[in-house]
């Protein structure tokens, strides 16, 4: 990016948007590529608090009068050459003075040496001036800028030396943070521990927990089950540990493309949600949940779209990462219709998601369940959107055995007394999650009578439970006749009987 930085400033284009928090390192860069420009170009600051003021000089001597916008567009238009950053202008940019001052400037300024560039977290062109603006991402520190942080702050300690594998570890552990971030947490490190070393990369990793946090679009998930806990799916499981490694650099060297994602249909209640979540451990890599209800905002036009955006900037900048998208089908079920109800907003969602899933390179494997296929559109359907398609039905008999064998072991260390096939018999039907909320249902019930619960509770339980399988039957027929030669089915006995009768 700093390369291409560079070129348009070197071809003179006029206006440049530069979308970054870290203004002290942009502006260096920016110092840096004007000191190698022929001849070379003085670089001023804009601030509404201090108007315009020169990059560098001790003292920063102000320009009288340029605290407006309006102003300050003046001036640069009576000088002979240079780079102009303004900081934070989009607030004024809706102003009819300000865009007509910015575009008299542009057009002043060709075949001239001077270039505009707005710096802001936020990107907001107007209209009048997107023919003219070039819209640039000012990336993240990589590995390079990272360890001379590092370098800094372990000359800084007592640990000068460290291992090669440890200096590794923090330095990807630091990965996706803002090079302020990283020295703050990596002078935590070193406060908490009084050392620098490859054990505190455990801090490091809170610091993105952090990073998720203030997002308020994404949520960091860390969920304790592992996928043992998961009865059944074993074809799903399967799929999942044949790609447990895909993210390693021995994976690329073998030729193997990065996963994309998976979409999980099933029944409400079979354990879509918790294979995703368990996922996560399995392959060791960071669960971040994308809640579609938060990227909403209609209090400014385009803040949607700005916050989806921001939520997949921050999902890359810390991959490999999982983004779990729970519920799809709720999340853009109104898609493909909705320039009545909102203005199109849902659909230019839907287009910027799909788009980025078709088009992102980053490591980011994307983890989508749903359970009204029908309410789907069609584009999350097609081959190579997702990596696969998987099923998930209601539990087969042994299934429902394994179920209640991992729910019963988790509250009692003896399951010996209880007849796990009698059981699963009389839960023909039942979800997973129907038959924890069964055994659960036992188990007040003999609290109740101060007792321990038995065979006969659960079973007494179940009969009073009506399943979600004949309350919702056509629901859940037509899932299974479209899901028949559509998706690839969870359970390992179905995908055999499927593959045995083609």
């Amino acid at each position: 990016m700093k390369e291409e930085l560079s070129i348009l400033i070197q071809a003179q284009y006029p206006l440049i948007y530069l979308v970054t928090s870290e203004e002290e390192r942009a502006e260096q860069a920016i110092a840096v590529i004007a000191a190698q420009q022929k001849p070379q170009r003085r670089v001023y600051l804009w601030t509404v608090t201090h108007g315009i003021v020169e990059y560098g000089q001790p003292g920063k001597v102000m320009q009288q009068n340029t605290v407006s916008p309006e102003a300050a567009v003046s001036w640069v238009n009576r000088q002979e050459n240079g780079i102009f950053i303004f900081k934070d202008l989009h607030p004024f940019v809706d102003s009819p003075n300000v865009t007509r001052s910015l575009r008299d400037a542009i057009a002043s300024f060709k075949g001239t040496p001077k270039t505009i560039i707005l710096m802001s977290p936020i990107q907001q062109v107007p209209i009048e001036l997107e023919k003219e603006v070039v819209v640039l991402d000012f990336p993240l520190p990589d590995m390079a800028e990272l360890n001379q942080v590092l370098s800094r702050q372990l000359e800084q300690g007592r640990n000068r030396r460290i291992t090669t594998e440890g200096r590794e570890k923090l330095l990807k552990a630091a990965l996706g943070l803002t090079r302020d971030e990283a020295e703050k947490v990596y002078r935590k490190a070193q406060v908490t521990a009084g050392c620098l070393t490859e054990e505190q990369v455990d801090i490091v990793l809170s610091e993105k927990q952090q990073l998720i946090r203030r997002n308020g679009i994404l949520e960091y998930i860390e969920e304790d089950e592992t996928i043992h806990s998961v009865g059944g799916l074993e074809e799903l499981k399967h799929w999942l540990h044949q790609r447990s490694n895909a993210f390693t650099e021995r994976a690329r060297e073998y030729g193997l493309p990065q996963p994309k994602g998976m979409l999980i249909l099933g029944v409400p209640g079979c354990g879509k949600s918790l294979i995703a979540k368990t996922t996560a451990r399995l392959w060791g890599l960071p669960l971040l949940r994308l809640d579609m209800g938060r990227v909403y905002d209609g209090s400014m036009v385009g803040r949607s779209e700005a916050n989806l955006r921001n939520a997949l900037k921050t999902a890359e900048s810390i991959s490999p990462t999982i983004l779990f998208i729970d519920e799809l089908d709720k999340a853009f079920a109104g898609g493909a219709g909705s320039a009545d109800s909102d203005g199109g907003t849902s659909s230019r969602i839907f287009g910027s998601f799909l788009t980025w899933m078709q088009e992102k390179t980053s490591p980011v494997f994307v983890m989508a369940t749903a359970n009204r296929v029908e309410r789907l559109p069609g584009e999350f359907l097609r081959k190579g959107r997702f990596d696969e398609i998987f099923f998930v039905d209601l539990p087969t008999p042994e299934e429902r055995q394994a179920i209640f064998r991992i729910h019963l072991a988790k509250r009692r260390s003896d399951i010996t007394r209880f007849a796990l096939d009698q059981l699963a018999s009389a839960s023909d039907g039942f979800s997973g999650a129907e038959i924890e909320q069964a055994v659960i249902a036992a188990m007040y019930e003999a609290f109740a009578q101060d007792r321990e619960f038995t065979q006969l509770d659960i079973l007494a339980a179940l009969k009073a439970t009506l399943p979600l399988s004949r309350t919702m039957n056509e629901q859940v027929t037509a899932l299974r006749d479209w899901a028949r030669q559509r998706a690839r089915p969870a359970a390992s006995s179905v995908a055999e009987y499927q593959r045995m009768e083609f």
